[in-house]
């Protein structure tokens, strides 16, 4: 398994005309946790991987969790795409107590980038996984 920081600006990431900020993450967890995330480039994630969502705005932190369900896949004239699941329970905990860029030990944030082992233990004990 594979944890991996997903970067979202909710000035230019939107799903359905929405941005996609730390409280349309919780919503979407409790309500519609299924999503199809673009990728930039096919990445190496397996189903079982974790995607850490990291909202840049008004904080910038770790404020959502999913689970990958299949290996991104592209679609013609369009950009890669990878299925996840929000976990409703671990995103409500970062929710309520977000993992800030400090912790995460971020240099240059990349849209898609692996977790520095040394950030692993605060995502999951935040999350309560």
């Amino acid at each position: 398994m594979a944890d991996w920081i997903y970067i979202l600006n909710p000035d230019r990431d939107t799903l359905d005309g929405e941005p996609l900020d730390k409280e349309e993450m919780h919503r979407l967890a409790e309500e519609e946790p299924e999503l199809e995330l673009w990728l930039s480039r096919r990445y190496t994630m397996k189903p079982g991987d974790r995607l850490w969502f990291f909202i840049t705005r008004p904080e910038a932190a770790v404020a959502a969790v999913a689970e990958v369900d299949k290996e991104p896949w592209e679609e013609p004239g369009a950009p890669y795409l990878v299925a996840a699941t929000l976990l409703p329970e671990a995103t409500k905990a970062l929710y309520r107590d977000p993992v800030g860029r400090d912790e995460l030990g971020l240099g240059q944030v990349r849209s898609v980038q692996k977790v520095k082992p040394h950030a692993l233990p605060a995502l999951l004990a935040r999350a309560g996984l």
